[in-house]
């Protein structure tokens, strides 16, 4: 049967019923561009803010939200909570009618060709400042097949999106998993010994300065025999240039003043990041070798096992040395601190049948991390592919 062409505005009916969440108990949500309906963690929180005159929405069970400001991006969400929860008074709430299958429906306003609409029907003189507000929302048309396919669709999709969260909720478990591992297997501040240890260990750690365990790389590529340039990234490790920046960004004239990096050599980035308040340290897994820019410290590693030191840089019990013996300096995006300071920086060091335990056990959490994340990918990919071949 062909689909026929609706317009939103026959589908959904605006409501705008306000509360007070404190007067009525009920618990506040968010809405996101990537996740729709969040509910409020403890961290971001902030019931104890609310004021008389504060106005939020109350959102039904099957209730659609949606944010006018952020709609080109695909701020939406659907409520299938099963209860009534409270959202901005600045969002939208509507709920559908009989004529349209929720997860259809839910589905198709977070397609590329919906977010096209969306921009298109927008109103607002600047680009940063268009709106979809329900008026503007109700002209937008559609096309929509029989109830019963409908209902296929949806399903469909709606089964694929919780085959995803699931798959997002172990991710964020295993990451979790790491973490505490780290915080166990390692040393914390100020102590000399691990909370946890493998049996048959019992040998008090030892601690080395930095210099000990490795030596600065000082090789230049002075006859510019090497070409690809690595950037260390508080997020990916160290990765080439030209595929983190989609660009090269070094200048050809300079790169024989720059260190040779070899494979597992390890590298200090002294740019501040969200993820690496004092700049990060990773080691080159690459498998070849590249240049780096005189701006990072480069060393080498000797008489420790290679992973056991990367992941002891996947830790923050080093970040008390940084921030004690160095500072921000000119650039408040980057961390200063002299050679000669870093070099003496503390590492734990058990005996080494310990030092090869720690790292292989942390290597195979980080890979089955890498394959969990590479599972929600294809997903992803999976999903979106989906999206394009099932609606008109």
């Amino acid at each position: 049967m062909d689909w026929k062409q609706r317009k939103l505005g026959e589908i959904f009916q605006q409501t705008s019923k306000y509360i007070n969440p404190k007067e009525t108990d009920t618990d506040l949500w968010s809405l996101t561009i990537k996740d729709g309906l969040t509910p409020k963690t403890d961290r971001y929180q902030r019931g104890f803010l609310i004021k008389k005159k504060d106005k939020f929405k109350k959102a039904m069970p099957r209730d659609f939200v949606y944010n006018p400001m952020n709609m080109t991006l695909g701020a939406i969400g659907y409520n299938n909570t099963g209860k009534a929860i409270a959202v901005s008074g600045y969002y939208v709430t509507m709920f559908s009618n009989d004529l349209v299958n929720d997860y259809y429906i839910n589905t198709w306003m977070q397609t590329t060709q919906a977010l096209n609409l969306y921009k298109r029907y927008a109103t607002g003189s600047l680009l940063e400042k268009q709106r979809v507000q329900f008026p503007t929302l109700s002209l937008i048309p559609f096309k929509m097949p029989k109830i019963k396919e409908q209902k296929n669709i949806g399903e469909f999709f709606n089964q694929l999106n919780n085959l995803i969260a699931l798959h997002q909720r172990k991710l964020e478990q295993l990451r979790e998993l790491k973490k505490a591992a780290l915080q166990y297997l390692f040393p914390q501040q100020d102590k000399k010994e691990p909370k946890v240890r493998f049996t048959s260990f019992n040998e008090i750690w030892e601690q080395r300065k930095l210099n000990e365990v490795s030596e600065k790389v000082r090789r230049k590529n002075k006859n510019k025999k090497f070409t690809e340039t690595f950037t260390n990234s508080a997020e990916y490790g160290i990765i080439s240039q030209n595929e983190f920046f989609d660009k090269k960004i070094s200048n050809a004239k300079n790169i024989g003043n720059y260190y040779i990096v070899h494979q597992d050599d390890f590298v200090y980035n002294p740019r501040i990041s969200f993820f690496a308040p004092v700049g990060p340290i990773k080691r080159n897994n690459l498998n070849r070798s590249g240049i780096m820019s005189p701006l990072y410290y480069v060393f080498r590693p000797k008489n420790i096992d290679l992973t056991f030191l990367e992941k002891f840089f996947d830790t923050n019990y080093w970040y008390k040395f940084m921030k004690l013996n160095g500072d921000t300096g000119a650039r408040a995006d980057r961390f200063s601190i002299k050679d000669s300071v870093f070099e003496e920086m503390p590492i734990p060091y058990p005996d080494e049948q310990e030092q090869f335990k720690i790292g292989n056990l942390l290597k195979r959490l980080d890979e089955i991390n890498d394959l969990n994340q590479q599972k929600l990918e294809e997903l992803q990919n999976f999903k979106k592919a989906f999206l394009q071949k099932m609606f008109i």
